[in-house]
């Protein structure tokens, strides 16, 4: 045991909580917190006055590892301070790095795995033996299945299909949306990506369970719900469910109609597995957004192959096009690596020009990052892209994009386009130093449009005189732009007229 950690026989009775990486990792958090909640202990916001941290990591990328591992030795200097008695670490980093966690963060008392979140409250009360079937020496209570297979064991669970149930979380997003995990893990073994070896095959949640758990965020004051998964164009492959995401999104539709109407916004499509079915469905269904974000990585053929993509361009411009042609409003988000390794010049103008070309509403850029024990870092030996190279890369996209979309918001602002925009919450910024901002005074709310998703996207600020609250949908007219981010104003405030009381 350190000589800095305290006795295990300490009482726990608050923890707080340190949710990082992404929305799948949020869900795990909130799921977490519900079950200390349910069970009594006490959920706070100032860590300095907890008895417990609980600090679930992302090991996705390089940099996410170090902000995690950063994470817990702040917890560890507090502990040592005496200000909290357990760190307890939980999530992807703990996943992948089991066996190196003690030599990075010698102070964690319990460790959590992706598949083990259901014990969470015997990690935080530490009163469980020590788990021994990974084989390494782990601190007072540690559970770390192997994979969904070896966790499915452990429970007694028999029969085909497995998943973790969502229900019953305390939630950290606002009150007004919501993350809805469809599916967990994924199939594809992309040569740069490590959450197959994280967090295992397709699991897809059986169409019943996801209804529930929208019908209980819904119940919870949600109105938009993010559909989320590794791979939600591949949902129900796994468990023989042939109306596939079709289905499912209708019978999600179906409740949200029931419920007085929703935003449903798909989120991590997988561009292979797109079907004109799937088109015709989001195209039909009226409580479906128009969006998708569908991370294409690249657009050249070299290196779609090199990264194991099984789609090449002509497949994507095909699917994009339908996307466009068949979904009226149809806004897409996506994602590209640059730097991958090997990626010459000439196949990186090919990807800035296709993105001055086609004109996402939405994108973002990351440079390529080795990642051990996948066969893109095995790649990288001989073949990486020098850094500077990578920053330079990444700056050209980002300002070929930055140009689409100011031109686009200039549009917009020039037709005076109408939009329902969800009030997120009051700005604190003064409308007169927002740019596009012109009459005061003012009161200036940030608010999304359907084609801004939640943390990811762009904003809309609504310039108003109005009480709004968060949640709130308002018809405005957008009236400027502040660079990515619209100005709108409330149309019946613009469209209002006054008469002069006659003489």
């Amino acid at each position: 045991m350190p000589a800095t950690q305290k006795p295990d026989n300490q009482t726990i009775d608050t923890v707080a909580f340190v949710s990082l990486g992404c929305p799948k990792n949020l869900v795990d958090s909130e799921k977490m917190l519900g079950l200390l909640a349910e069970d009594g202990l006490l959920p706070i916001g100032d860590e300095t006055q907890a008895d417990a941290i609980v600090i679930n990591t992302c090991g996705f990328l390089e940099a996410s590892k170090d902000e995690s591992v950063g994470e817990i030795n702040r917890a560890a200097e507090l502990k040592k301070a005496g200000q909290i008695k357990r760190i307890i670490v939980a999530g992807c980093l703990v996943q992948r790095h089991r066996a190196k966690m003690l030599q990075w963060c010698p102070d964690i008392d319990a460790m959590i795995g992706v598949f083990d979140r259901d014990r969470i409250v015997e990690a935080v009360r530490g009163s469980r033996p020590t788990q021994k079937d990974i084989g390494v020496e782990l601190p007072i209570y540690s559970s770390i299945a192997a994979n969904a297979t070896v966790a499915k064991e452990h429970r007694g669970i028999e029969g085909r299909g497995y998943f973790e149930s969502d229900a019953t979380r305390l939630r950290l997003t606002p009150r007004h949306y919501a993350y809805l995990r469809v599916s967990e893990g994924c199939n594809q073994n992309c040569a740069f990506c490590t959450i197959p070896s994280i967090r295992g095959k397709m699991r897809s949640k059986p169409v019943d369970a996801i209804l529930n758990e929208a019908r209980e965020l819904m119940a919870d004051g949600a109105f938009e719900l993010n559909l989320i998964g590794q791979d939600t164009t591949s949902y129900g492959n796994d468990i023989g469910y042939k109306p596939g995401l079709s289905g499912m999104l209708k019978e999600l539709d179906k409740l949200a109609g029931e419920q007085g109407g929703a935003w449903l916004r798909l989120m991590y499509a997988y561009p292979s597995c797109f079907t004109d079915k799937m088109i015709d469905s989001m195209a039909s269904l009226q409580n479906i957004l128009p969006y998708i974000d569908i991370p294409l990585q690249h657009i050249n053929d070299t290196v779609l192959d090199n990264m194991r993509r099984k789609t090449s361009r002509k497949l994507i411009e095909t699917l994009l096009d339908k996307l466009r042609d068949r979904i009226p409003g149809m806004t897409i988000r996506t994602t590209f690596i640059t730097g991958y390794p090997g990626e010459t010049d000439q196949q990186h103008v090919e990807l800035v020009q296709f993105v001055k070309d086609f004109g996402f509403e939405n994108m973002g850029v990351f440079g390529y990052s080795p990642e051990p024990g996948t066969p893109a870092g095995t790649q990288h030996i001989d073949h990486a892209i020098p850094q500077d190279v990578i920053d330079n890369r990444i700056e050209e996209l980002m300002l070929a994009q930055q140009e689409v979309v100011f031109e686009r918001n200039e549009y917009l602002a020039q037709e005076s386009a109408e939009f329902d925009v969800l009030v997120e919450e009051e700005s604190q910024i003064q409308g007169t130093q927002t740019a596009g901002v012109t009459d005061a005074p003012t009161r200036l709310y940030t608010a999304r449009t359907y084609q801004q998703a939640p943390s990811i996207d762009a904003v809309t600020y609504i310039q108003s005189n109005r009480d709004f609250v968060p949640g709130e949908l308002v018809h405005c007219r957008i009236v400027g732009h502040s660079d990515y981010d619209l100005v709108a104003r409330p149309v019946e405030e613009l469209d209002k007229t006054f008469s002069l009381p006659l003489a």
